[in-house]
């Protein structure tokens, strides 16, 4: 068995270039793929780039003690991106830390006190009748037609689709319509109806003359109504997000909604017929049974059963756009259904051009209208960008320290071996910067001030891992051996000891980042990435090094510089095999 062991040392010891050449491919490959994202550096939290970190708490309404949840929370913190998008902030983060509480951080140049009212209150969810519709560009009206969604063929299969079904359906298309329309009413005559429009309104806006959507002089609130229509360009995002900011549910407003072909268009909608709380429960399921793939089934409360048959009674005699309800999140208009007929079951089935994830989104936003939750503003940081570059330039020198005392203690310890251990630690760096850098688009980690505490700590505990090493190393010269057979010798304790104590530490660091909130996880996160890259660099870098080195001279020799003299070690004479003496003849008596 000797035989073969001695084998696989010589060959280990005869390969260390393959370790290193992987390693340094890595390194290149993730520098090629830094430079060839745009992303050259780490991405900035809010605590170092200057902005606005927000932490929500999320509370049970009274009579609702289960409402938190994944799916809850996952719907707030999709309806949220959607308010903080909505103020055209860039690179701004929502996400759940915790079972109960979601992280909003919005970096610097937006209005923090906006931020805070937008993403602090409950979802408004409106059902609102659809007065009028058209594309926005800015420059006018699009040519009307008769269509509020969709092509005219494919209006009359939609139509077709929500006739005389077991359980009638709202059948329309997941995003509002595609084609402008104003025909069929005067806006006028329809902002003088109450909640709904009428088939008796509709039959008289016929007889006279249809005025333009921005025309007409019904009074001071309808001309303000129809002015603020016709200056309305969704096209443009803080518009979108102003567009009826103060109406009362109770109140027509106007309204932004983009269309399946990417089109925004503007809407002038009657008050709310149903509120968002009055759905029960909504949920994206696919309908085999009629062929009209994905679809949106709701079940409302008995109260908003009443509300709603009363308005699609209303909505099915007119013409479209006004046989259309809105369905208006947050002041946007998310889909525009019609309906040919009245909806008296208490549910019904939106359909149209959904797929999978269109349809799970409005169902989402619809449940959301309904979700029994409330949120509690935990705390609020807010740091300015001169505070931010302080804070940075201060952990920066941090580190710097840190370092420094390291790579001093090595060079005085150590001497000679210290050049493996700060070209491990330059390594280690060059794996820690390129991967942080990717790391910031690819899954929005941000770079924070406990993340960069974090990263100083890791010096510490990678230069810990090349200790242990050379001092297994070193033992093994105090015993009597020559370098290399040491270094081969002190490996196997030696990454034992290193993968039982990288293993408390991020360990210890996977434990903080589940049970942490808020900024610490950026400590635990960097700690826990620079424990896993201390493994890689000692195995494929650090002791391939060593194995190479222990063939030079220099350190082979124990040169008084290179650290592995053995007269300074106390190192015993060098082990020598040496023959077991023979056994001494008989001595054959001697007569008398």
């Amino acid at each position: 068995m000797a035989a073969p062991k001695k084998g696989r040392n010589a060959s280990a010891q005869s390969k260390p270039g393959r370790s290193l050449a992987l390693i340094l491919i890595a390194i290149a490959a993730l520098t090629g793929g830094m430079f060839a994202s745009g992303h050259t550096t780490p991405r900035l939290g809010i605590d170092l780039a200057g902005g606005t970190s927000i932490t929500l708490e999320a509370r049970n309404e009274p009579g609702q003690p289960n409402a938190i949840n994944k799916t809850n929370m996952d719907t707030a913190v999709a309806i949220m991106e959607r308010r903080v998008n909505g103020l055209g902030v860039q690179e701004a983060e929502v996400q759940t830390q915790g079972d109960r509480n979601i992280i909003v951080n919005i970096p610097k140049g937006t209005n923090s006190q906006q931020a805070r009212d937008q993403v602090g209150t409950t979802a408004k969810l409106y059902f609102r009748p659809v007065i009028a519709t058209e594309i926005s560009g800015g420059a006018g009206a699009a040519t009307p037609t008769p269509s509020a969604s969709g092509s005219p063929s494919d209006k009359a299969t939609d139509k077709d689709k929500a006739t005389d079904t077991a359980s009638p359906s709202a059948s329309g298309s997941a995003d509002p319509s595609a084609s402008a329309t104003t025909q069929g009413r005067a806006v006028t005559d329809a902002l003088k109806a109450d909640a709904t429009p009428s088939a008796s309104a509709s039959a008289d806006a016929k007889a006279s003359p249809s005025p333009s959507a921005t025309g007409g002089t019904t009074g001071d609130a309808d001309s303000k109504l129809q002015a603020e229509y016709a200056a309305l360009d969704c096209t443009k995002e803080k518009v979108r997000a102003t567009a009826g900011d103060g109406a009362k549910p109770t109140d027509s407003t106007v309204a932004c909604g983009q269309n399946s072909q990417g089109q925004w268009q503007k809407y002038i909608l009657g008050p709310a017929a149903v509120d968002g709380t009055d759905v029960k429960k909504a949920q994206a399921v696919i309908n085999t049974q009629t062929g009209a793939g994905w679809t949106v089934q709701m079940d409302f409360t008995k109260k908003g059963a009443d509300k709603f048959a009363d308005i699609t009674g209303k909505l099915a005699q007119n013409q479209s756009p006004q046989n259309q309800f809105a369905i208006v999140l947050d002041g946007e208009v998310v889909s525009d259904p019609y309906v040919s007929q009245a909806l008296t079951g208490g549910n019904a089935e939106i359909s149209g051009n959904f797929n999978q994830e269109s349809a799970q989104s409005l169902a989402n936003m619809l449940s959301y209208g309904a979700l029994p939750l409330s949120f509690r503003e935990a705390s609020i940081t807010t740091v300015s960008p001169a505070l931010g570059g302080e804070q940075l330039e201060a952990g920066l020198i941090a580190g710097a320290i840190g370092l420094a005392l390291v790579v001093l203690y090595l060079l005085v310890y150590y001497r000679g071996l210290a050049f493996v251990a700060i070209l491990s630690l330059l390594v280690s760096a060059a794996l820690t910067y390129t991967i942080m850098s990717l790391l910031g688009p690819a899954i929005g980690f941000a770079l924070n001030l406990p993340a960069v505490c974090g990263a100083i700590v890791a010096i510490g505990i990678t230069a810990d891992s090349f200790i242990v090493y050379f001092e297994r190393i070193r033992d093994e010269i105090r015993e009597g051996r020559t370098l290399r057979p040491a270094v081969e010798r002190a490996w196997p304790r030696a990454r034992r000891t290193i993968l039982v104590s990288d293993f408390v530490s991020f360990l210890a660091a996977a434990v903080l980042f589940v049970v942490s909130v808020g900024k610490v996880q950026g400590f635990a996160f960097t700690l826990g990435l620079t424990t896993l890259l201390d493994v890689v660099v000692v195995f494929l870098f650090t002791k391939p090094l060593m194995t190479l080195l222990a063939r030079r001279a220099f350190f082979a020799n124990g040169h008084r510089w290179s650290g592995l003299d053995p007269k300074s070690l106390g190192a015993q004479p060098p082990l020598r095999r040496t023959r077991r003496p023979s056994a001494p003849a008989p001595v054959e008596p001697k007569e008398a």
